[in-house]
């Protein structure tokens, strides 16, 4: 029994031929599912910088999307820091643009970078040890209630969002009354995390969260940087360990003497192959080839004292 095809309605546009415009037109395709694509929340292009004379970054290039995270990794001296100071509002860039979302823009200061939802989480934090928990939280921005000469900060609700924030990105706190200097290095990177997710931030950078860290306290900084990435934050990594970073990053930006040393997708490269990278390449290599030359030394015949150069030897 023959099934008949449905007839197709009298006057019904049939629509595109999307199959042969794929076929037809592979490049028009490809274009037009790029322009579909969202912009990246953030985006530098050909970003240069120099201080005088000395040119700390060159020809630089990155994006960050929601919900990614962008390790940049490269050994000290590298353009690590000022590529941060770029992106957080405290230094303008020489050349090269900076967008967000898109729109060109030139940021006058880490507030201006802030209220565009720009957070910056420096290697030390920037907290004050004795102050406690949720004084430091809120460090800078603190809520008011009361009028006229009895306005005053209103504890009692910062503490009680202190908690509830910490607690929504997994941290269980003992007390947020105790100061923050008692925490380990772990807790108060997790702490300037929640605050800086808490604030607004659609852009996280974090300054080498895990340098001063032990293994177990790395790897719980590393779990609330994912928790950060699955809440639909863009998160900028600087780093120089690349096992750290290969955790949990989508996309490697390798920094050599200012410059992009690479650009790598997470499926485009090995652990193995970004470490070696890291480590300096064939630099590293060349390296070793000269030091296991110098440590063989010279050969037996050639030895102080031996049979070829011994008075009277066969040499």
């Amino acid at each position: 029994m023959t099934t008949a095809e449905p007839a197709e309605p009298v006057g019904a546009d049939p629509g595109p031929d999307v199959e042969g415009a794929a076929e037809g037109d592979p490049e028009g395709a490809a274009e037009g599912a790029a322009e579909g694509a969202a912009e990246p929340l953030l985006a530098l292009d050909g970003v240069s910088k120099s201080y005088g004379n000395v040119r700390a970054l060159a020809d630089v290039s990155l994006e960050v999307r929601a919900g990614a995270v962008t390790c940049v990794l490269g050994d000290n001296g590298a353009g690590k820091s000022t590529l941060i100071k770029i992106i957080a509002g405290l230094h303008q860039h020489d050349a090269g643009s900076y967008r967000i979302e898109g729109a060109e823009t030139r940021l006058a200061s880490p507030r201006d970078a802030l209220d565009r939802g720009i957070a910056t989480v420096y290697q030390d934090l920037a907290v004050v040890p004795l102050m406690p928990v949720w004084r430091n939280f809120f460090l800078g921005s603190e809520p008011r209630t009361g009028w006229g000469p009895l306005r005053r900060m209103d504890v009692d609700l910062m503490r009680r969002t202190t908690r509830t924030e910490l607690l929504r990105m997994g941290i269980d706190l003992r007390d947020v009354d105790q100061p923050i200097g008692t925490l380990s290095g772990g807790e108060r990177q997790c702490v300037a995390i929640a605050r800086a997710v808490h604030f607004g931030a659609r852009v996280l950078v974090l300054d080498e969260p895990t340098a001063a860290l032990g293994v177990k306290q790395s790897g719980t900084v590393l779990k609330y940087v994912a928790a950060a990435r699955d809440a639909g934050l863009g998160v900028v990594l600087i780093t120089h360990n690349p096992h750290h970073a290969y955790l949990v990053g989508d996309r490697f930006v390798l920094l050599k003497r200012g410059a992009m040393a690479g650009s790598h997708p997470r499926d485009g490269i090995s652990l193995d192959e970004l470490t070696r990278q890291m480590a300096g390449g064939s630099e590293l290599e060349q390296l070793s080839h000269e030091l296991a030359r110098a440590t063989a030394g010279p050969g037996p015949g050639n030895a102080p004292g031996g049979p070829g150069n011994a008075p009277g030897g066969a040499g």
